[in-house]
């Protein structure tokens, strides 16, 4: 199976009044891999970066202090 090259990650939010809010952004795979051994994958700005495992699992790595970032939903782009 190939390790696809990009991905949506889809993170939802919620309101205090019960509305779910939710942000997408592109991650580009790196040459990196995390602590579980899987690919790296990073957005533009390279704040955002997640190891994503071949199952579609999500870690949330933190690239700066004070983050504690949700894990989001992934979905392969082509």
């Amino acid at each position: 199976m190939r390790t696809p090259d990009r991905y949506r990650l889809t993170f939802t939010h919620g309101r205090s009044g019960g509305e779910a809010v939710t942000d997408e952004v592109v991650v580009e795979r790196t040459t990196s891999l995390g602590p579980g051994g899987n690919p790296v994958y990073c957005d533009r700005t390279g704040i955002l970066r997640a190891e994503i495992s071949p199952a579609g699992e999500v870690r949330m790595l933190a690239s700066g202090g004070h983050q504690s970032p949700s894990a989001p939903s992934a979905e392969p782009l082509p």
